[in-house]
């Protein structure tokens, strides 16, 4: 596996995103298989391990835990904080909550739950508007200096909430949603990464799936799967997208590869300290996953992508409207 640095931290160049294993995208994993998923995972070369307490919430953290609890010091693991979750009980409460107090709390919790007496990367999973972000850089600069934390990462926030966070404590990476058919960070927050000295992890770099061409307008979801309800997978939606991903089966036969593949080596040919984070709950997804480091796209590729990819007018919202109203602050 190769790897990349984010910031000062060393990671693999592919992460795994666990949420799935738990939360998100229908019923949750069988324990034990999740275990083995992230452990082989783990036995390929991957590093980075992405989870938040809000993905159960708790149990996503628990299981990813006792599953890198034997290999803790081979590993960096990124959690997040920042919704309003009781820390006692693991309810979701309505809104955000940074407040300080509340962030030395939940971290508490996460290394608790997380089997460790240290998270190598914790983020604010979104920016609070009632918090000022140089409070929240505060804390996470003294749980830095207590040894609790390693790096601190901002998800889903604007390039200038970055400035004024990075001014407080250096920030190593930012998490947003990033994929060929998500292209928001382009324009400013991946500038003020490449200016700060910034690692980026794209979350969702397969567009919730889509990309792989495993879905398709006939596709049903789970009802607990939140796919059910995002605009862009709508059927109509899908229906309109997929000539995107006749685009990426074009270009993975010419390469060898997967629809997948051609997505995730898309995203790693952007920068050289961008890091996407798949998830999956299968082990031959997994391997397909990680062979994205050996596709190569040279640059006449990448221009024919994108080329292509001017053509075709994505349609739907990335997010439903309430969660949307709370990135790119």
């Amino acid at each position: 596996m190769q790897t990349r640095k984010l910031g000062e931290l060393g990671v693999s160049a592919v992460g795994y995103g666990c949420m799935g294993l738990s939360y998100g995208y229908g019923p949750a994993t069988d324990r034990q298989e999740g275990i083995r998923i992230i452990r082989v995972a783990a036995e390929r070369g991957v590093t980075l391990f992405d989870t938040a307490e809000s993905y159960g919430p708790f149990t996503n953290e628990e299981l990813v835990g006792e599953a890198l609890a034997p290999i803790r010091d081979q590993v960096v693991i990124a959690t997040k904080f920042g919704w309003n979750i009781d820390p006692q009980t693991g309810e979701l409460r309505p809104g955000l909550n940074s407040r300080p107090g509340h962030i030395k709390v939940a971290t508490e919790g996460m290394l608790r739950r997380l089997k460790t007496d240290h998270i190598d990367l914790l983020y604010q999973h979104r920016v609070d508007p009632e918090v000022p972000i140089e409070e929240v850089a505060g804390t996470m600069k003294d749980l830095i200096t207590e040894g609790k934390v390693n790096h601190y990462g901002l998800s889903e926030a604007g390039a200038q909430t970055i400035r004024r966070a990075h001014a407080v404590h250096p920030i190593t990476a930012i998490q947003s949603e990033y994929s060929i058919w998500t292209r928001d960070p382009e324009a400013e927050v991946l500038p003020a990464c490449e200016e700060l000295g910034i690692g980026f992890v794209p979350w969702s770099p397969l567009g919730q799936g889509f990309l792989t061409g495993k879905i398709d307008a006939a596709t049903t979801f789970d009802s607990s799967d939140f796919r059910a309800v995002f605009p862009r997978f709508t059927r109509e939606a899908r229906e309109a997208n997929l000539a995107l991903v006749d685009l990426l089966k074009q270009i993975a036969e010419r390469k060898k590869a997967t629809p997948a593949q051609v997505a995730l080596a898309w995203l790693l040919a952007q920068r050289p300290w961008i890091v996407p984070i798949p998830g999956t709950t299968k082990l031959h997804r997994l391997e397909e996953n990680l062979g994205s480091v050996q596709v190569e796209l040279a640059p006449d590729d990448l221009r024919d992508i994108e080329t292509s990819f001017a053509k075709i007018p994505v349609q739907g919202a990335r997010l439903p409207e309430q969660i949307l109203q709370h990135s790119n602050r």
